[in-house]
């Protein structure tokens, strides 16, 4: 599928740059252009973006829409595009989220307006490239790509403490990044001695035995670079500063999609790569799936900031992504893919939310709130929308992915599941408590008493997210039918493998050079 003579993957992760090079030519003090200009761009993004849903076929279960060319020859790396169930939705909330962030942000930056808008598309670019690209070296390009456009939204636009949150933000994940680089030419290396020939390709790793250990070490490398982005308890506490800290824009996007490259991460790269590895590591991520679910859960409970509320949120969200994947069964599985598109919208909205209340007040204590209905009511509706939408309400979102989470889970360890189910419980009580004390009761602070309620803008930041809450949550097989096949595809990968493995692998003791010469499996074909 092309636009205008281009491939669609191409289009949509490069067009954002005409509008970053037509900002360059942009005054800085006409604001007001620089942002039409900005939404313009991700306007364009986001529907040359949605041919991807329609024209993808959910019966394939390998890559669509694939792009391949030379790029570099002489190290084996190419310039390597393909989308399948699982990234699928991942590229259209990138696109969504980034074009409803411009829009959101048209009031609350008043400074380095058009440098502002310049890092959110450069975002998008790394954020879509890291969600298509099949080539590991270029893959790791567009990781580090969107790493510094967010170092300076935090940096330049946050609040109070930015710099300590901005910094403590890179030096979490770079010190993951530099980590998984060292795991890509490990892995690269043993490619060639088994197959003699230079390949950054993912699909051509997908062919690659490791023995162990070194399928051991290279999955921890993975696992930990992925853990730190996602982020999995303990390596979480980055997030919260960064949440905090960050404008609304970088917050929505933080939570809507940089997280989910940890998590896509290990789907992607990790588990598939290293069967055995992820068969042996599965009780103990299950064990910190569960401590971060409950942690994250129990922490909201004594949040006095409603920001900080929803960033120690998403810590338990994740978890619950975490879980469904290393249950390695289709509901689980595709709970967990269901849920990073759930929890983007939701949890998207809510510091939209926050956001918005936060323009009109400079304040995000709870306590300074109170019987904010009365005079909001427009923003108290779509507020209790999202808080349900978190909470798991049957008929919205959130419910389906969380259900199909604890299913599978429930069917490898019970124990795991219904202590998980637990926090369900938990997250009912930490929003609902801080939606009572924000929105009813007498209105005690009188600088309440004349806060505007939500205009048409904000308003249709919100819609969008709205619709999708109750579209997933209605009508789910929208969503599942996309991703049932490329789940499928990524469990027969796993467990194919796994068996391969073991029927060839060495003896323990063997050296590292014999553990890697073990015979391939079929390779994996994209479509």
């Amino acid at each position: 599928m092309t636009i205008l003579g281009l491939p669609i993957l191409s289009f949509v992760i490069f067009f954002p740059m005409a509008g970053v090079l037509l900002l360059l030519f942009v005054d800085r003090e006409r604001a007001e252009l620089a942002k039409w200009v900005a939404l313009v761009a991700s306007g364009i993004t986001f529907l040359i973006s949605l041919p991807l849903f329609y024209g993808f076929d959910e019966a394939a279960t390998g890559f669509q829409f694939v792009e391949r060319a030379a790029w570099i020859p002489a190290w084996g790396a190419e310039y390597q595009l393909g989308l399948d169930g699982i990234s699928l939705f991942l590229v259209l909330l990138t696109t969504l989220l980034t074009f409803l962030s411009i829009l959101g942000s048209w009031t609350s930056v008043q400074e380095h307006v058009r440098e502002f808008l310049i890092c959110l598309l450069l975002l998008e670019v790394g954020m879509t490239g890291v969600f298509v690209a099949l080539d590991m070296f270029l893959f790791f390009v567009f990781w580090e790509v969107m790493l510094f456009p967010m170092y300076f939204l935090i940096g330049v636009w946050g609040s109070d403490r930015r710099l300590y949150a901005a910094i403590k933000f890179v030096v979490y994940t770079m010190s993951a990044s530099a980590l998984m680089l060292v795991a890509i030419l490990v892995t690269y290396y043993l490619h060639y001695r088994a197959s003699g020939r230079l390949s950054f390709s993912l699909l051509d790793w997908y062919t690659l035995q490791v023995g162990l250990p070194a399928q051991y070490w290279l999955f921890a490398a993975f696992a930990l670079a992925f853990a730190v982005k996602v982020p999995m308890w303990p390596f979480h506490t980055w997030l919260p500063d960064a949440h905090v800290e960050a404008p609304t824009a970088g917050s929505v996007i933080l939570a809507g999609v940089l997280l989910k490259m940890g998590t896509y991460g290990f789907l992607r790269f990790a588990m598939p790569l290293f069967p055995q590895a992820t068969e042996a590591a599965i009780p103990f991520l299950i064990g910190l799936s569960v401590i971060g679910i409950l942690y994250g859960a129990l922490v909201c409970m004594v949040q006095p900031d409603m920001k900080k509320l929803v960033a120690y949120s998403s810590v338990s969200h994740l978890g619950f992504v975490m879980l469904g994947l290393f249950a390695l069964n289709l509901q689980g599985v595709q709970g967990s893919v269901l849920q990073m598109l759930n929890h983007g919208v939701s949890t998207g909205g809510l510091f939209f939310l926050v956001g918005m209340i936060y323009e009109r007040r400079h304040t995000k204590a709870i306590a300074e709130f109170g019987g904010l209905i009365r005079v909001m009511p427009i923003y108290a509706a779509f507020m209790l929308i999202f808080v349900l939408s978190s909470i798991g309400l049957p008929s919205l979102n959130g419910f389906v992915g969380e259900y199909l989470i604890l299913l599978g889970a429930y069917q490898v360890s019970p124990i795991a599941a219904i202590l998980s189910a637990s926090a369900v419980i938990v997250a009912a009580v930490y929003l609902l408590w801080m939606y009572q004390r924000v929105f009813f009761g007498v209105i005690s602070n009188a600088k309440n008493l004349t806060l505007r309620d939500l205009p048409l803008r904000e308003v249709a930041v919100l819609v969008p997210l709205v619709v999708l809450i109750l579209w997933g949550g209605i009508y789910p097989k929208t969503f599942l039918g996309k991703t049932e096949a490329s789940v499928a595809g990524f469990l027969k990968r796993v467990r194919i493998e796994r068996q391969t493995a073991q029927a060839a692998q060495p003896a323990p003791e063997a050296a590292l050079a014999r553990a890697t010469e073990s015979p391939a499996s079929p390779s994996v074909e994209s479509r």
